[in-house]
């Protein structure tokens, strides 16, 4: 996993690793955990040798985005870094000057002190993403960029050229893949993916679309997934707004033409009653983010003994349905239980079919009924949706074609028993030569939790305050197609003759890719 860290997207990820340490089981006479923790975890023997497991992650940051997070955390070295003594470096006198370091948060405190109850984290409290985070990481897992600081305005890290010339520098320098992915990469067995979490409305997105240029180069088979962050540019002046837009348009050309899919990340413009989100708070924006980032990859990690587990390259399977679709959008909503083990027959009945279904059709009406309650999700990532009204949603949604869909859903028992490969894959033939929806289901009974570092985003509506059910998606849809088309309006009011033009054709061929191979009209008919 390589993480980009704009201060919002960091926390989006440190939300991210929490949970993938709280699926730990401590306790031998507990069920075995349905994930497989060896995906995202490294097992590793610490200086005094004791055993340690670390997650398999790569963050670069700016000159001050890590807070108070050493490189070495407590995990490996408990004195100062002798890497950065400036005695192994002179003989001669040494005048040393050192900025004041940064204050550890009182949550950090008690968890350092083993506090059984740690504070209550508030927004005021959270600075950095490191106020809140709960695991160790490896000393290679850490890496600060010192060419530019965070929140800067003598050199701001905004312009997407700016983190393309960044990295051509550092790899020049010192061969990024060779000195920072490799050695985690050879590490794995079979590595099925690796996943780039970046904002791409600034300069990071410059920076992770070249990066992600060199991994396909190395790693040419790999599925590489980039998850590309936007933040509201609604409030902010006009030329930061078009700069912000210009950027996204150039990541999103980049990365979907070299990785294997990008979801963009924006903050949602509509929320359910049931969610109270501080937007200007990067802390809360990360919780809800991560809420269903996490359970969209969960289906990767489980354990296959127990569960069907999706590959990212299955997912990608399911999503590329014409062989150019490589943009999804990702939705997801809170889900009562009881709403979720109705029988095929009870579904059918609330179809208002009266007769008597055969087996199989008793499964073409459930696959139907839950295909619809799954298109209501409650929350979309996706910028450019409507804003106003759950039914202004309702009413966008239905006008948008979907060509592929890949849904998860947790917290809850399964509402079937999951077909066999061979009925998969009739289901998908069936729907393609239908022109319906190519479907991928995944299910998990482990509910999303609500540790003490995640933020009071959900109202007294949600009835547990420690987990929740949850269903998410990922769906290739004509949204796409408009997205691509509004940008490339953007775009046209780029100073760059040469550059408009390559950018603008790359997104007019995007758009292409979102409208072939479905009629309006017929679509209409059949919703």
């Amino acid at each position: 996993m390589l993480r980009y860290a704009a201060s919002s997207d960091e926390r989006r990820r440190q939300v991210f690793m929490h949970l993938q340490e709280s699926y730990f089981n401590y306790d031998a006479t507990n069920e075995p955990s349905t994930i497989d923790h060896n995906i995202h975890f490294r097992p590793g023997t610490g200086p005094s040798g004791q055993d340690t497991y670390t997650p398999r992650t790569l963050i670069y940051d700016l000159k001050g985005g890590f807070g108070n997070l050493r490189k070495w955390g407590g995990l490996y070295h408990q004195g100062d870094d002798v890497e950065d003594d400036p005695k192994n470096l002179w003989g001669g006198s040494v005048v040393k000057q050192q900025e004041a370091p940064i204050a550890q948060s009182e949550y950090q405190k008690a968890l350092d002190e083993s506090v059984e109850e740690p504070p209550k984290l508030s927004t005021q409290a959270v600075r950095y993403w490191s106020d809140f985070s709960r695991v160790f990481y490896h000393p290679r897992s850490v890496v600060q960029i010192n060419d530019y600081e965070l929140g800067s305005t003598i050199l701001p890290f905004e312009q997407w050229s700016c983190g393309e010339d960044l990295f051509s520098t550092l790899d020049k320098e010192h061969d990024l893949l060779d000195q920072d992915v490799r050695p985690w990469a050879e590490e794995c067995d079979q590595m099925q993916g690796i996943q780039i979490f970046a904002s791409a409305d600034d300069a990071w997105g410059g920076f992770a679309s070249t990066y992600i240029q060199s991994l396909r180069d190395e790693y040419g088979k790999t599925a590489l997934w980039f998850w590309g962050l936007e933040e509201d540019a609604g409030q902010s002046q006009r030329t930061e707004q078009l700069l912000r837009t210009v950027n996204v348009a150039q990541s999103l050309q980049a990365v979907s033409t070299t990785g294997s899919m990008y979801v963009p990340l924006a903050v949602p413009s509509y929320l359910p009653p049931y969610v109270r989100l501080d937007q200007t708070s990067y802390w809360h924006i990360a919780g809800l983010l991560s809420m269903a980032v996490e359970s969209m990859t969960l289906p990767s990690r489980q354990k296959p003994d127990y569960l069907k587990r999706g590959l990212l390259s299955d997912m990608e399977a399911a999503l590329n349905v014409n062989g150019n679709q490589t943009i999804a959008d990702l939705q997801c909503s809170a889900v009562e239980s009881s709403l979720l083990s109705r029988t095929a027959e009870e579904a059918s009945n609330a179809a208002g079919d009266s007769r008597t279904p055969t087996s199989s059709m008793k499964k073409l009406m459930y696959e139907d009924e839950v295909e619809k309650a799954n298109s209501k999700l409650d929350i979309t990532f996706s910028a450019g949706k409507p804003s106003q009204t759950a039914l202004s949603l309702r009413q966008w949604e239905k006008a948008n074609h979907v060509f592929g869909k890949v849904e998860s859903l947790r917290g809850v028992p399964p509402p079937e028993p999951e077909t066999d490969d061979v009925d998969r894959f009739l289901s998908r033939k069936r729907r393609r030569l239908a022109s319906l929806p190519v479907v991928e289901k995944y299910h998990n009974p482990l509910p999303y939790p609500l540790l003490d570092s995640f933020p009071s985003i959900f109202t007294d509506k949600v009835p547990s305050t420690t987990t929740m059910a949850i269903r998410v998606s990922l769906s290739t849809t004509t949204q796409i197609s408009k997205r691509a088309k509004g940008l490339q309006n953007i775009v046209s009011r780029m100073t760059s003759v040469i550059e408009r033009e390559s950018l603008s054709n790359r997104l007019g061929e995007i758009a292409e890719e979102y409208e072939e191979g479905w009629n309006s009209e017929s679509d209409e008919d059949s919703d």
